[in-house]
Order: C-alpha cells, then sequence, then structure tokens
C-alpha cells in the first residue's frame, strides 16, 4: 500500500508551482520578427516558435512509419516543412530566422541534383 508522505508532498508542490504559475510561453509581438527552431530525432520531429528568445509556441509529432527510414538531412527538411505549416498564420509575410542543427541544409540550394523529397 502506498503512504502519502512528507516526502512525496514536497516535490508534488513544487511540480504543481511550476507548471501552474511559471510562465512559459510569452505573448507574441505581430509586428517583431520571429526564430524557428527545428530539430529532428530519431522517433520524432520538434520546433520552437520564439521571439527576442522567448519561446512563443511548441511545436512536437512522432515521426510516420515511413519517415523512420529516411535519412537526417532529409528529417530535418521534414521539420522545416512541418514547423512552416503549424506556424504559417504567424509567419506568413513576415521575416524569420530558421535555426538548426544539422549544417548540411545550408549547402541545399547549391546541389545541382536533388531527390523527390528535397524537391
Amino acid at each position: 500500500m502506498f503512504k502519502w508522505t512528507e516526502k512525496c508532498e514536497r516535490p508534488f508542490a513544487t511540480l504543481k508551482e511550476k507548471l501552474t504559475i511559471a510562465s512559459i510561453l510569452t505573448i507574441l509581438d505581430p509586428y517583431d520578427d520571429f526564430v524557428v527552431c527545428i530539430d529532428a530525432l530519431l522517433e520524432g520531429l520538434d520546433g520552437v516558435l520564439s521571439q527576442n528568445g522567448n519561446a512563443v509556441a511548441f511545436e512536437s509529432r512522432k515521426l510516420k512509419t515511413h519517415e523512420l527510414n529516411y535519412a537526417t538531412h532529409d528529417l530535418e527538411l521534414v521539420a522545416i516543412v512541418h514547423a512552416l505549416i503549424m506556424w504559417r498564420h504567424y509567419i506568413l509575410g513576415k521575416a524569420f530566422k530558421l535555426e538548426m542543427d544539422h549544417q548540411i541544409l545550408k549547402y541545399l540550394f547549391t546541389q545541382s541534383d536533388l531527390n523527390v523529397r528535397q524537391r
């Protein structure tokens, strides 16, 4: 039988406070520039939309079955497309900076042969 003690209560109270009081997201300024930061992991895609170093929105999803076989740079491209589709209502017509941890994609526009997914 489980007994709820003071040792259980303290971490629970701390967690409850952080989830209900701490401001995690900020309200966006529609006139300020955005930063879209994305990452493709082994099991999913993650993204953060931010302004002035403060997070405005988070987005993530699991990889689809067929995406599990994609190369790393193709997964990063999928993450970019997913994030831009999810936040298009924020960034359409606005300047934004795209940040990622996969540097090979900066050469995407200079490659002569692209596969179907990259096109």
